[in-house]
């Protein structure tokens, strides 16, 4: 028997696929890096402890990762579908995908905990420190929507945003910024909230190439 998965508004139904992004957990690459690192489950708890150990880097991480994801899933009562961990063939990754009525957005999670995080014309700087993250969502960006315009057969503008999670203090210096750079807490209330431009059918069309592995495969 084929389940259907249904969105949370009318005329968007998507089939299921054998190999399904959608089963995909926020911070699932993470994960899988993390035991990589360290296979022992002890001393991989351990390292999640210990200063300046890289399975603590990549635990902080996971953490921003996993808190993003929760906030996006909450955007399914309004017409929104999420992906996360989405891996390249390469071995990288997209952190969040969401699509919905607004477009689409590959999303970026950036934990900064207790730390003054400042966005101006360009750039990103983290207590004082320049950052590459807006160089580095764009691309990101243009990447996703090179993938899923040549699988749709369609134009995909995708919109990147940073999701910064923790941060003592945001602040955001542009009206009309290229990248959203948003705190976590504010990501469904910011992306429900922009204009539609894309029609429950084409949302559902859209998101049916992304939950595929295949349209990330080249």
């Amino acid at each position: 028997m084929v389940i259907w998965e249904r969105a949370a508004y009318e005329g968007a139904w998507v089939q299921p696929l054998l190999d399904d992004l959608a089963r995909n957990r926020p911070g699932d690459a993470v994960r899988r890096k993390i035991q990589e690192l360290q296979p022992n489950p002890l001393l991989r708890l351990l390292d999640r402890w210990r200063p300046r150990s890289e399975i603590r880097s990549w635990s902080d991480g996971l953490t921003g990762e996993r808190i993003t994801g929760k906030r996006l899933n909450s955007l399914r009562s309004r017409g929104w579908f999420t992906l996360h961990a989405i891996q390249w063939a390469s071995g990288a990754d997209i952190d969040h995908l969401a699509i919905g009525p607004a477009g689409v957005f590959s999303i970026n999670s950036k934990r900064h905990r207790g730390k003054s995080v400042w966005y101006g014309d360009a750039a990103i700087t983290v207590n004082g420190a320049v950052q590459r993250h807006i160089s580095i969502g764009q691309s990101e960006a243009r990447r996703v929507s090179r993938a899923l315009s040549r699988r749709c057969g369609i134009d995909v503008p995708v919109r990147p945003v940073i999701s910064v999670v923790h941060a003592a203090k945001l602040t955001v210096k542009n009206a009309n910024p290229p990248v959203l750079v948003l705190a976590v807490e504010d990501l469904g209330r910011v992306l429900s909230g922009l204009s539609p431009v894309l029609q429950p059918d084409q949302v559902a069309h859209i998101y049916g190439a992304a939950r595929d592995a295949r349209t990330w495969a080249a």
